[in-house]
């Protein structure tokens, strides 16, 4: 009789582990079968990327002609230039338009293009004739009607959209009289500003505030050369700021850049434009405002930086400053400095592989939140 009573007791306990056991296994399971989260896939393809291809991805560039060509296809396919950006010279009709977005779209290896375009409206339009340029963004805000802003923003952004442009660097949330800009007035500009915001949001399409921290007060074209804008903090903070502050406290950081100028703001930094400035990105822009999306450079062929310095070197100062992307619109040569520059400042560790891996998450992450 006691051998039966621990025979049975022992088969018992044996069940119940078994039992035990294929609860362990079916949870297992069941945990494999979760489907990932976004932060994880951007987790596993940054971790499969090599140095090299890291890079690229902090690299938007610009492209000649109306086709894809062997430069393009070898700095996207050698560099592995993670954007490109379109002007009057790649934009001959609809279709055309179309099949090169699609053709620099084959050619990204691990993750898509940012494909990107200046359609503010007003002087700044391109594409005439098949994209309706907005009227400027000056004429909308004397209109009064920021309903026009979110109108036009949405309107333009779903064009975009149809031709594979996912990338539009707009609005100007510049304080200012010029006709790029909604007001000289910071609130008023700030309530056109997130209008527009809304508009690209309804077209998802990405959109980029420029030129941080306002260029409205400049006196000098970046274009041409460097110049300085003496507003004290307080001055920028309570009036040029104001439209930079009102999408980055409402909006999400994984629908929009930031594009910073290449001015001078010596009441944050004596030195440096915002651009390769540390205390206008780093400190202000992400600690203060508590920003956490992509920075991207303005252009580094601009006179304001061009002239100061070499391509080689701009890239890595832009960086180490907190830009996630260095633009560079024209010429291959100097794409190339900044690329290899910036690669070589990580293989020797002056740019930590941790600060690129950083960037390269906004960056991966924003596109497969907008991937088509």
């Amino acid at each position: 009789m006691g051998i039966c009573r621990r025979f049975f007791a022992l088969t018992l306990v044996m069940l119940l582990m078994l039992l035990s056991g294929c609860g362990k296994g079916a949870e297992a399971d069941e945990n494999a079968k979760k489907p990932q989260t976004l932060d994880d896939q951007v987790d596993a393809i940054v971790v499969g990327m090599s140095l090299p291809e890291k890079v690229g991805q902090m690299v938007m560039i610009g492209v000649h002609g109306t086709e894809i060509n062997d430069d393009s296809r070898f700095m996207l396919n050698q560099y592995h230039i993670g954007g490109v950006i379109f002007f009057d010279r790649n934009l001959q009709s609809a279709e055309q338009t179309k099949k090169l977005t699609a053709d620099l779209q084959a050619q990204a290896a691990k993750v898509p293009l940012f494909i990107a375009i200046d359609e503010e409206g007003g002087p700044v339009a391109r594409g005439k004739g098949f994209i309706e340029p907005p009227p400027s963004a000056q004429s909308i805000g004397q209109s009064g009607d920021n309903t026009q802003a979110e109108a036009w923003a949405q309107k333009t952004g779903n064009r975009l959209k149809e031709l594979g442009i996912n990338v539009n660097f707009a609005p100007v949330a510049d304080v200012g009289n010029n006709p790029r800009e909604y007001s000289a007035d910071g609130q008023t500009a700030a309530k056109f500003v997130a209008a527009a915001a809304q508009g690209y949001e309804s077209a998802h399409v990405i959109y980029a505030l420029k030129h941080f921290p306002g260029i409205g007060r400049g006196q000098v074209d970046s274009h041409i050369d460097r110049s300085e804008i003496p507003a004290t903090k307080e001055e920028l903070m309570a009036q040029d700021l104001l439209p930079f502050k009102e999408i980055i406290a409402n909006h999400s950081p994984e629908n929009f850049m930031v594009m910073v100028s290449h001015l001078i703001y010596p009441a944050l930094d004596k030195e440096h434009t915002a651009s390769l400035s540390a205390a206008v990105q780093t400190k202000l822009l992400r600690q203060e405002l508590g920003f956490n999306g992509i920075i991207i450079t303005d252009s580094l062929e601009m006179g304001a930086v061009s002239k100061y310095g070499d391509f080689r070197e701009l890239g890595v100062q832009a960086i180490q400053a907190g830009a996630d992307i260095a633009l560079v619109c024209h010429e291959y040569p100097r794409q190339t400095a900044v690329y290899l520059g910036i690669l070589e400042a990580a293989e020797k560790g002056v740019i930590s592989e941790e600060r690129i891996n950083q960037s390269v998450k906004r960056i991966v992450k924003m596109k497969l939140l907008h991937k088509s």
